[in-house]
């Protein structure tokens, strides 16, 4: 890195020469929203929801508002912004803000609890932060201690009592900046944004991501997936906070000029679907787990979801009961996909017309993949193999963390997955299970995924995770935690049949010793099961 600018992979890579991907060596990543201005659709909605509405017109104006604020506190280029918000239009208008002034805002999920947020703000030297009115507890002196935090500003209620840093109201405070502001002139490869990620493994990493990368993702995926049009409303249940939720309710829809329907708060079934019947998107975004919920909710018959033209699902394997059930309430087809927050979205997918079940998909145009072994040698068709993927989106290094950049941030510009995958003569990629999943049981090696992915295909299950667990001998088994559709199903007997079903279906050794019911499983902030959480079970 010198002045600030990354070496990324180069702009005529062969992705990038794939998909006709250019942009200026001078380049702001607010574009993606400003550019609307200039297409003649300043007054076409740009969000709509509960939390209230904005044509492009309005949402440019009030980012640039933000940009002259973040600017009036006395901060310089390149400095960083925490974003603790929910999806309300706060949120795109205070990011696109901050980057449009050069500054660099990072998007926290709304989970962290203090002593973690004490880390984010300490590791990227935040002295500016914005969060909810409903979130501001959180900023207590634990979370303060040893940081640059000097000034929070809060949005959608009230200031309160805040504990250390000062507090400003964000709707007075904004009504005294113009509402014009010019793109600060970044380089096309200089920081823009960051993210971090989930610290299954440790402390989070920050993943840095640069001013191009947000119109890469789109050129990529957007425009050969997805294929919005301004009459698009997009409805992305994950929070914008995670890579998934960024891309489907802030790139891809402003870069299209459709719109974006918000929904904050916890997002259970009941408001997901009033908010269809309400707004009709027309494009949906889940997770699995979402899908599951959606599919057993009580009050699903009752919603009209023919405005929906298209669902999609990420982060993790989809399973043919959820996929039929949701095709038989919707009459659509889940099109499923796999990405990262170090790529920053979706890098293999299915098509609509183009599908396998059980599949990550095909490689997206703009994206190398290749499934190498351990040595790093390519491997063929029905092969397992270790996935790396390459494109001009892909993160130059985690923040901070030249041990973890180096594992992960390969020469020439890959990015070393850890994902076993197989991949068939037709292109689609078969996720298989982590590189350091593989466990010994009763001397045979086991997959946990396979046992998963074995029973979440039993009819009487609703959900469940399989991992390793280590006996106080030190020997290792696998344990299954499950949630059965019948609650009050017997549980001596039901572990019993699962155990059996498991054993029909693969190699007898491979049953889970141990299953555990409960109600629900835990999730994360971006809507995945909380393995962590399940280990300390």
């Amino acid at each position: 890195m010198s002045n600030g600018i990354f070496d990324q992979v180069p702009a005529d890579c062969a992705g990038a020469r794939e998909i006709g991907f250019a942009v200026p060596q001078i380049y702001n990543a607010s574009r993606v929203l400003f550019d609307n201005l200039d297409k003649g659709y300043g007054r076409k909605p740009a969000l709509i929801g509960a939390s209230g509405a904005r044509t492009y017109a309005e949402l440019c104006a009030d980012a640039c508002r933000w940009g002259n604020g973040f600017a009036s506190l006395d901060l310089a280029r390149g400095d960083r912004v925490l974003l603790f918000l929910d999806d309300t239009p706060a949120y795109p208008a205070a990011f696109f803000g901050a980057v449009r002034a050069g500054f660099v805002p990072l998007l926290i999920n709304t989970l962290t609890p203090p002593d973690l947020l004490q880390f984010y703000l300490a590791d990227s030297g935040a002295r500016v932060a914005v969060a909810d009115a409903g979130f501001c507890a959180r900023f207590n002196a634990e979370a303060c201690k040893d940081t640059s935090l000097r000034t929070l500003i809060v949005v959608n209620g009230a200031v309160g009592d805040q504990a250390a840093p000062q507090a400003i109201a964000a709707a007075g405070w904004l009504a005294q900046f113009s509402d014009e502001l010019s793109e600060a002139s970044t380089h096309r490869n200089e920081m823009a944004f960051w993210m971090y990620s989930s610290g299954s493994t440790g402390r989070p990493k920050g993943i840095v991501h640069l001013q191009h990368d947000m119109a890469y993702s789109d050129a990529a995926f957007a425009q050969n997936v997805l294929k919005l049009t301004p009459d698009d409303i997009c409805f992305s249940v994950p929070k914008i906070f995670f890579a998934y939720g960024f891309g489907n309710s802030v790139t891809f829809p402003f870069s299209a000029g459709a719109a974006t329907l918000l929904l904050p708060g916890q997002p259970k079934p009941a408001s997901i679907f009033a908010a269809i019947e309400q707004y009709k998107p027309t494009v949906f975004f889940g997770l699995p787990t979402l899908y599951t919920a959606l599919t057993k909710a009580e009050s699903v018959a009752k919603t009209n979801f023919s405005s929906l033209r298209m669902s999609l699902s990420a982060a993790e394997v989809l399973s043919a009961d959820v996929f039929n059930g949701w095709k038989t309430l919707t009459g659509l087809e889940i099109v499923e996909g796999l990405g990262s927050t170090e790529v920053l979205h979706i890098y293999l997918s299915n098509r609509p017309e183009q599908k396998k079940l059980g599949a990550a998909g095909l490689r997206v145009p703009g994206y190398e993949v290749a499934l190498r072994d351990k040595d790093g040698r390519d491997v063929g068709d029905d092969e397992e193999g270790i996935l790396w993927v390459r494109g001009d989106s892909n993160t130059p290094m985690y923040w901070n963390r030249p041990d973890k950049s180096a594992e992960t941030i390969r020469e020439g510009g890959w990015i070393y997955t850890g994902d076993r995958f197989v991949r068939d003569a037709d292109g689609f990629h078969f996720f298989r299970g982590r590189a350091d999943d593989l466990i010994k049981i009763s001397g045979q090696w086991v997959y946990p995924l396979e046992v998963e992915l074995c029973l979440a295909d039993h009819p009487d299950i609703r959900e469940c995770a399989v991992f390793a667990a280590e006996l106080p001998d030190r020997r290792m088994t696998l344990k299954a935690v499950v949630v059965m559709n019948d609650r009050a199903a017997d549980g001596r007997e039901a572990t019993q049949r699962l155990q059996d079903y498991v054993k029909s279906k693969l190699l007898p050794y491979k049953y889970p010793r141990e299953v555990i019911f409960i109600d629900e499983l835990p999730k994360t902030g971006t809507g995945k099961i909380d393995r962590q959480a399940l280990l300390r079970m």
